[in-house]
């Protein structure tokens, strides 16, 4: 499996619709003709939907049947039916909030969410039409986010977990504080886990979500992690690098229904 470029996306098979956006070739001053799609930054909101516009238009998924939370960086996570298509994707209402796992079982519903470094978790099962999408930091890292998504599914070895461009362990690192806690999940973080010469820690948390997702039960063959960083790619979004001023990626995962013309 590998992200294809613009938009990064990959389609799993016919039925899944799988992917992440770039930084280019949309409406927004980030810093020109930026594809941004968050509406809680500062952009014009024409901006934002005709760059899901663009996005819809290439995937064929339509904007109307979008689900899109109010991200927290915390790890709480809930079903998406259909009568929550169309939330927070024309403007950000209090519909949704404090979400940053999503999940259904149910067809013709992309969910999505944004980043700009942070790790986005893909799920999906290889018999029914299960999928999933988690918004991973270091605190949804922290609280396990990918491993509530996974037990929100009743057969772990059937799920497949892709884990998208993000930030990687050489352009990330935290201090001690934040290493002490992580100290606490079931399993060794050690090796996820360096310091480095600024008495800080570089951490990796794809490898982590990995680890996370192995513990809750899915197997090591159905896992796939993007060698893609988001620090490193002037082509994405990045927070860390551009300092809190830059735009947010989409990231995406939909299921169709094969009956659908």
């Amino acid at each position: 499996m590998k992200f294809e470029q613009r938009p990064l996306y990959l389609a799993v098979d016919n039925d899944r619709t799988i992917g992440i956006t770039v930084r280019t070739g949309g409406f927004s001053p980030y810093p020109e003709d930026a594809m941004n799609m968050a509406h809680y930054i500062d952009d014009r909101p024409s901006n934002v939907i005709n760059n899901q516009q663009q996005l819809a238009d290439a995937i064929l998924f339509p904007r109307e049947d979008w689900v899109f939370p109010v991200q927290t960086h915390g790890n709480r996570i809930t079903e998406v039916t259909p009568s929550h298509r169309g939330i927070n994707i024309d403007g950000m209402t209090e519909k949704l909030y404090g979400y940053d796992g999503l999940w259904t079982l149910d067809k013709n519903i992309l969910l999505t969410m944004c980043y700009a470094d942070c790790v986005p978790v893909y799920l999906y099962s290889s018999v029914d039409s299960y999928i999933a999408l988690g918004h991973a930091g270091w605190r949804g890292t922290l609280g396990m986010v990918t491993g509530e998504l996974i037990n929100a599914y009743r057969s772990p070895e059937q799920l497949v977990c892709i884990i998208g461009p993000s930030i990687c362990q050489a352009c990330y690192e935290v201090n001690d504080d934040i290493k002490r806690q992580f100290d606490q999940l079931p399993f060794n973080v050690e090796p996820f886990f360096q310091r480095n010469d600024d008495g800080l820690y570089n951490v990796d948390l794809k490898a982590l979500n990995r680890e996370i997702a192995l513990y809750h039960g899915v197997k090591s063959e159905n896992i796939y992690i993007s060698p893609i960083c988001t620090a490193e790619h002037d082509d994405l979004f990045s927070y860390r690098r551009e300092q809190g001023n830059t735009g947010r990626m989409l990231a995406f995962i939909g299921m169709r229904n094969n009956n659908d013309s």
